[in-house]
């Protein structure tokens, strides 16, 4: 049992500057869309007005500082960008499916920032297949109970 949290401590601590970027634009986004407004050849939004160049960057800023208080500065850039990047390809893809935004989609909600976490990263910090896991596993737990805790303090206007 040791052994099994002390994995799962690990893994979230390695991801703790995707998680905060992915977090961050929930409280310090807002403004212009980052798609400007643009929409692609099926009509509908690239990405919709939730994804904001501030909120991008002000996520990159947060994961980015959790992994210089971790001392490995550029691992959470790359973990943090990825983590933005993946979180649009998310929207790009709801947006495709006729999806609005703030509409849940599970599975995808929940590991879209992972997963452009892992592929930004994999070249640069390869991580071991536990840590991918632990990762997979315990992240859309998380993730629903961070988004419960925003809405019950009126952070999210929904609790997903």
């Amino acid at each position: 049992m040791y052994n099994f949290l002390l994995e799962a401590l690990k893994a979230i601590y390695f991801f703790l500057p995707a998680y905060f970027a992915n977090a961050t634009p929930t409280m310090f986004g807002g403004g212009t869309p980052i798609d400007l407004n643009h929409s692609f050849i099926d009509g509908c939004r690239l990405f919709g007005d939730n994804k904001t160049i501030r909120g991008f960057v002000s996520g990159i800023i947060a994961g980015t500082t959790v992994g210089f208080i971790q001392n490995e500065l550029f691992r959470g850039f790359i973990l943090s960008f990825g983590a933005l990047l993946g979180d649009l390809v998310g929207a790009f893809i709801k947006r495709r499916f006729g999806f609005n935004p703030g509409d849940p989609l599970p599975v995808l909600d929940q590991l879209d920032f992972v997963a452009g976490a892992f592929l930004l990263s994999v070249n640069f910090f390869p991580i071991d297949f536990t840590t991918l896991v632990f990762i997979a596993v315990l992240t859309p737990f998380m993730h629903l109970f961070m988004n419960i805790v925003a809405y019950v303090l009126k952070v999210k206007s929904k609790p997903w």
